[in-house]
């Protein structure tokens, strides 16, 4: 069976691969969004709100302009990198396994940009437009930056533009406090290295040179817990208090062993990395920072 990928080429996919019905399909179109990242950013977002003392009505604004953005960014990363997965022989793909077509993909990912539109400014305009310049990062990340020196910009855009979203959002439009937004990207910075790592081999051979590819694996592991735990002091030293010294060294630890560990298990390291924005994100939950 043949597809589409996000660039207009031709992927042959495996003949036994072949939709079936509507509901394996919609499962597939679902899998190809990125679900975890998807699903956890959009729920870590809405925790932000409700800790900003967000009304009920905000709060569901919020997570649905989050959602649509982040499943159309999943959705054209999929659609886009459709050739290179095949040639990586990632079947597990639903685009390379043939369980859904790069082009419904694409028009998935294209309808859910095109609500996050209208949805990011009706939280507000200045929030909406912070979000979508966001969004508008990981777009360019997967069609453009991924294979150059400037593949953690994106990243680092994406992040930070998530807490400002929120504040900016409430009566007042406060501004976010600026070690909140550098933390975030920090964090974003951090989720790139540990997202990255893994395929760093597969990716040279495919020619992808983003800046994790360039520096290599070992030199990705020992950087990756600079920017988590560097994200976390921020947050403890703007009013964790005791609670942010135990943040610290949990986010210390969990860093540094996923580095460590990540020699011999690649996943290893970016399941550390989002343990590291739990922690940093349970530390703004609990003082209310999101309020700047």
């Amino acid at each position: 069976m043949d597809v589409i990928d996000g660039l207009g080429n031709t992927v042959r996919t495996p003949l036994g691969a072949a939709p079936g019905g509507w509901p394996r399909r919609v499962a597939a179109l679902l899998g190809a969004c990125h679900p975890g990242p998807t699903v956890a950013v959009t729920l870590l977002v809405a925790g932000l709100a409700v800790a900003a003392g967000q009304d009920a009505s905000g709060c569901l604004l919020v997570t649905a302009a989050v959602l649509t953005g982040q499943l159309s960014v999943g959705w054209s990363n999929d659609a886009v990198d459709a050739a290179r997965d095949a040639a990586a022989g990632r079947r597990a793909k639903p685009v390379v396994g043939g369980a859904v077509g790069a082009r419904t993909v694409r028009a998935a990912a294209v309808t859910a940009l095109v609500l996050c539109l209208p949805l990011s400014l009706a939280y507000g305009a200045l929030a909406g437009v912070v979000h979508l310049v966001g969004v508008a990062a990981a777009w360019l990340y997967n069609v453009r930056l991924k294979s150059t020196v400037l593949s953690w910009l994106p990243y680092a855009i994406g992040f930070a533009s998530l807490p400002a979203f929120v504040t900016l959002g409430l009566p007042g439009q406060p501004r976010p406090a600026w070690w909140i937004v550098t933390a975030a990207a920090l964090v974003g910075v951090g989720a790139h290295l540990g997202n990255v790592l893994p395929d760093i081999e597969t990716d040279l051979a495919l020619g992808i040179r983003g800046w994790p590819q360039r520096l290599g694996p070992a030199a990705v592991r020992l950087l990756l817990p600079a920017p988590l735990v560097t994200a976390t002091v921020l947050l403890a030293l703007g009013g964790g208090g005791a609670l942010g010294a135990v943040a610290v060294a949990v986010a210390l630890m969990t860093a540094v062993g996923g580095s460590l560990l990540g020699r011999h298990r690649p996943k290893v390291p970016f399941l550390a990395a989002i343990a590291v924005a739990g922690v940093d994100v349970a530390l703004l939950l609990w003082q209310g920072a999101a309020r700047g």
